[in-house]
Parts: C-alpha cells; structure tokens; sequence
C-alpha cells in the first residue's frame, strides 16, 4: 500500500517545485513556448501559457504573427498544407494568466489583431505604453495583479467590450476612462479607489458594473446616465449619499451594503428594480413613497441598520419574496404585513419586538406570517383618495392665480374644479405626480388665461389636439410621461417658449416642434431619439433656440451643421451612442462643441 502513494506523491511535489516556487529563469521560460504550441497557435489564432510559472513572456510570443518554421523549398504534394504560413491565423487570443510576470515587453503591440488578452493572477506593477495600440482588443482581465496606475495610453483601448481590473491597487482612475464608450462589462472591484471621474457618465452601454470593496466616498452624479446598467454593486465602501437613480431605468439588482447610507436611495423610476440589498448601514426609515414605487420588488435586506417604524403601506411590496430585518430598532410591526403573500422568507431576529414572542420571531418563516395573518383583525388596504372637501375652491385659486394640485394620487379632476378655476382667471395649471393616463378634459375652461400647463411625472400616452387651444401658453411640462409622440395642433401654440418632453417614448423631436416659432427651450433629454434634424424645415425654423437639451438618448451621430446655430446657448448632448465629439469637447461647454462642429463642415 505505501508503493502504491509513492509514485503519486513525487509527481505532486515535483509539479510543485516548479508552479509554486517559480525557479524558471529567462532561458526556462523561453523554452515554454514549444514548437507545438506555435503551430497550433498560427493554426487556430489561440496561444494558451496559462499556469506555467512564467516570471517573464517568451519573446517569441510577441513575434508569433511573424514566425516562419517550415524553412524547406523542397515540393512534397504529399505532406499536409495545413501549417504553412499562408494558412496562418493571426493571434486573437492570448493566455497569460496564473503566472507570476511582473512586466510586460513593449513589442505587445506587434499582437494588432488580438480580442482577447487574459492577464489575470500576475504579478504586474505597470502595464507599457504600447498597450494603448491593441485596437482590436475588446475583452482583457486583469485581476489580482499589482497595479497601481494604468498609463494614459491605456484609454485609446476604445473597442473595449469586456474589461475586469479587480484585486489590484488603483487609487485613481482618469476622466478618459470615458472614451470606453463600447465596454458592456466592468469590473473595478477591490482596489483603493476613493472618487470617481466624471467620464464615467459616457459609458452608456455598460450592463454590469463592479465597485464593491473600494474607498469610495460618492457617486458622481452622472452615473445615472448608464441606462442600460442592469446590475449595480457598491457595496463595502464609505458612501453616505446617492445621487437618485431614477434614470437607471434598466437596473434589477442593486447592491450597497457595508457602506454608510443614513437613508434609502431616490429610486424613483427604477421600474425594472427586483433586488435591493442595503445591509450594515446607518437607515433609520423606509418611506412610505419608497413602497409605492418599488411594487415590483422582490429582495430587500435592510439587515443590520438603525430602523424604529415600519410604514403602513408596506403591503404594497406585494412581489416581495425575501424579506431581511434582522438586527434593526423594531419595536412593533404593522399589521398589513400579513397581506404579503408571496413572501417566503421574512427575518426579524435581533430587533426589540416586545409584542412578537421570541420563539415566533425563531420559528421561521411560516409561522411569522401564520401570526401576523391572524393579527389582522380588519381590512388594512388604503388607497389614498381625494375628496370633495380638498378640491381648492374659486377664492383660493383667486388669491394664488393657480390650480395646483401635485402628488394627490389622482386619476380624474372634477368639471366643475376646472370652471371654478376660469372663473378664477387662473395662469397656472400644475397636476404633475399624480396618476393621469389622459390629459383632464377639463383644461379647456381655462384656456384663455392658462400660461403654463405642467404634466411631469404621470403615465400620460397621448395629449389631445385641444391643448392648442390655449394660445397663452408659455410654458409646457410634459416631462416624465410615456408619450411617443405630439399632434402637429400642438404647433399653434405661437406664444409657447419652453417645452419640456423629457423622459418619454419619443424616437424622434416631434414634427409639431418645428413650428412654434418663439420657442426658446427644447428639453428632450432621456428619450430614444435617433438623429437630430437640423434641415431648413426642422430646427434651422427655431431661430430664438437658446437651449437644446438631447442627453441620454440614442442619437448616433451629430450633424456639423448643427455648429452654424450660434443662437444656442446652451447644448447638451451627453449620454449619447456617437463617438464624435467626444467626451472632452462635451465637456467644455457649447461654445466648444458649436465650433468643433463647425469645423468639420465640408468645405
């Protein structure tokens, strides 16, 4: 029996003493590359030396595209073609990782058509300048190495698809990590970054972004322009604030735990959020507002905060599954918790629940909601309604010149609310946050005073062709609805001087657009308009346009005519797919970008 280990055992320890202890020297290493490796690298395009104990790369892996083994001139029609260098395939993939090189050769850029380079599990401090030259590489990892800067030549990598740099330690990254602009996937996890550049904000096609386990203090605001992000980690940094999120509209999963948040982020718009984990924080509420909006929730884990009340509406997480309060400030829960009946898990262990016995609260699952059902004594769903006594009356709307009603969780406005305002004479109508899926019928009573008319943040489909009968308007809100697109009526409003149609449907500025003549602002941002129109009978027809707002939508190139409109004062084009301009003449303002495009006018 001990024959038998003994072979096995001296096979171990000597793979060992090579991968483990790294005695290869520069001629050791060099032999790695065999003559077989490179005709099967030549033959399929794909060189794997991962796992060899590898202190530097073979020269002649940088030279593989250039090599040349059959020296023969001898004509053998019997011998395989297969090998010669007219069938060769450029290297496009390359394997490095679980080595330990610490450097790597300038001659990396002679490997142009490379995709994929794998670096991971290095000993790299430094990566060469010549990096930068890789054009064609899209997917490149370089976790668990030891860097500690990347060189500024490293952000010409623009065909970036995939990119991880976890496990090192970078303590700064520079604002043209936003010329990335094609990455899908990035990893920045476990290093030692403590800010963020704004750049961040251009790369719009990001799905997946890693920042977890890093030193972060804040989020740039511009984060929110990564609309095609579906899963966010930030966990295990020092945040105390978010900027909102509403605009990440596409996230499902979002993940800040261990970090220092006193309060729950302004998800606001996240519709296609389904996991939130918030665990070891300082949040001592969650919001009444934040139940009504994440309906369609499934994992929350407030676990480990400084939570007191529970809201009444909790009942409206109706999706939810999984429940974490373990370890918070509870000290009686709502009775309406019961109603969530798909929950199936719920935690409340660490919490001063003196009305819940303990071996309830330890029994599980099952036996939590059994309780909490049979402590319902009484139906608890409440909608929230307005009645008659809260309508304004004609005096009030008299003395404020205005019908506001904002945030009432309305779905219908009264006749006669709307007569009482005409006769009122009032100038403002404002019935955003609400619930409206048409515009009240009743606003035409008041068209003959009404000067601004705000319908943000509703679930509006379509405007009537009535609205152009208030030709007073000045002002027209119709930002944060679902429309896709406007009734060409809406051109008569002559007096109207800003539009506001951000945040809807729309694939193209409405036709309507073109024709108010005395429009001076045009807010348009987070659509998915495609092209921007400046032809003589499209913006060139807007003479007193001074702000043109486009962030955030799908426009894919910049028309240079658009730099003759010297009238704009204010342009906004960020968050966008084009690569020109880019990201640095954005970001030194209008008059900047104007003469860039003018620029590039055909001669």
């Amino acid at each position: 029996m001990s024959r038998r280990h003994t072979t096995p055992t001296k096979s171990r320890v000597k793979f060992c003493n090579k991968s483990v202890f790294h005695l290869q020297d520069k001629k050791a290493d060099e032999s790695e590359l065999s003559i077989g490796l490179i005709k099967s690298a030549k033959r399929t395009g794909q060189l794997s030396l991962c796992n060899r104990g590898l202190g530097t790369v073979p020269d002649n892996v940088w030279k593989i595209n250039e090599l040349v083994l059959d020296d023969t001139k001898e004509v053998d029609f019997t011998r395989s073609d297969l090998n010669n260098w007219w069938n060769a395939e450029p290297l496009k993939m390359l394997d490095l990782s679980s080595n330990v090189i610490k450097k790597l050769s300038p001659d990396i850029k002679l490997l142009q058509e490379l995709v994929t380079l794998k670096l991971h599990d290095n000993a790299l401090t430094e990566l060469p300048a010549e990096f930068g030259e890789l054009s064609n590489l899209s997917n490149l990892s370089l976790d668990h190495n030891k860097l500690e800067v990347l060189p500024i030549e490293f952000y010409k990598l623009c065909e970036l698809r995939w990119l991880s740099i976890s496990h090192n330690m970078l303590q700064k990254i520079e604002p043209d990590f936003g010329d990335l602009v094609m990455l899908t996937f990035l990893d920045l996890s476990h290093n030692k970054l403590t800010v963020l550049p704004p750049g961040m904000g251009y790369l719009v096609r990001l799905m997946e972004l890693n920042l977890c386990h890093n030193q972060l203090l804040e989020l740039p605001p511009d984060i929110v322009n990564l609309r095609d992000l579906k899963k966010l980690n930030v966990n295990n940094n020092n945040l105390k604030k978010l900027p909102p999120l509403g605009e990440l509209r596409k996230m499902e999963i979002f993940d800040a735990n261990h970090n220092d948040l006193e309060e729950l982020p302004d998800f606001y718009g996240c519709t296609a959020l389904k996991e939130i984990y918030l665990a070891n924080n300082f949040i001592k509420e969650i919001t009444e507002e934040f139940c009504d909006q994440m309906q369609h929730l499934n994992v929350l884990n407030v676990r480990d905060n400084k939570l007191e009340v529970l809201p009444e509406n909790i009942s409206l997480l109706k999706k939810l599954k999984r429940f974490d309060l373990s370890n918070n400030n509870l000290n009686k829960l709502p009775r309406n918790l019961g109603l969530l009946s798909q929950l199936q898990s719920i935690s409340m262990e660490g919490n001063k629940l003196s009305c819940v016995r303990q071996d309830i609260i330890k029994g599980g699952t099952d036996r939590m909601m059994k309780y909490l059902r049979d402590r319902m004594t009484d139906e608890v769903v409440k909608e929230t309604r307005v009645n008659e006594a809260n309508w304004p009356d004609k005096y009030t709307m008299k003395k404020s010149q205005a019908l506001m009603l904002p945030s009432k969780d309305l779905t219908a406005i009264p006749e006669d609310v709307f007569i009482a305002a005409a006769d009122a004479e009032i100038h403002i109508v404002d019935i955003s946050r609400n619930r409206f899926t048409t515009v009240p019928f009743g606003v035409h009573h008041v068209r003959e005073t009404l000067t601004q008319l705000i319908l943000s943040s509703n679930s509006i489909e379509s405007v009537p062709t009535e609205i152009s009968a208030c030709k007073h308007l000045q002002y027209l809100d119709l930002g944060k609805n679902c429309l896709i697109d406007l009734p060409i009526e809406i051109g008569l409003l002559k007096n109207l001087r800003e539009l506001v149609i951000s945040n809807n449907k729309f694939t193209k500025i409405p036709r309507c657009v073109y024709n108010l003549d005395n429009l001076e602002i045009l807010l348009a941002a987070d659509n998915r308009i495609e092209e921007i129109n400046v032809s003589s009978d499209a913006l060139a027809r807007l003479p007193r346009l001074a702000a043109l707002d486009l962030r955030n939508n799908d426009i894919r190139a910049v028309p240079p005519e658009l730099g003759t409109f010297t009238h704009l004062r204010s342009l906004e084009l960020m968050g966008n797919c084009f690569r020109q301009p880019r990201h640095a003449i954005l970001a030194k303002g209008t008059a900047s970008i104007l003469s860039y495009l003018r620029d590039r006018i055909p001669t």
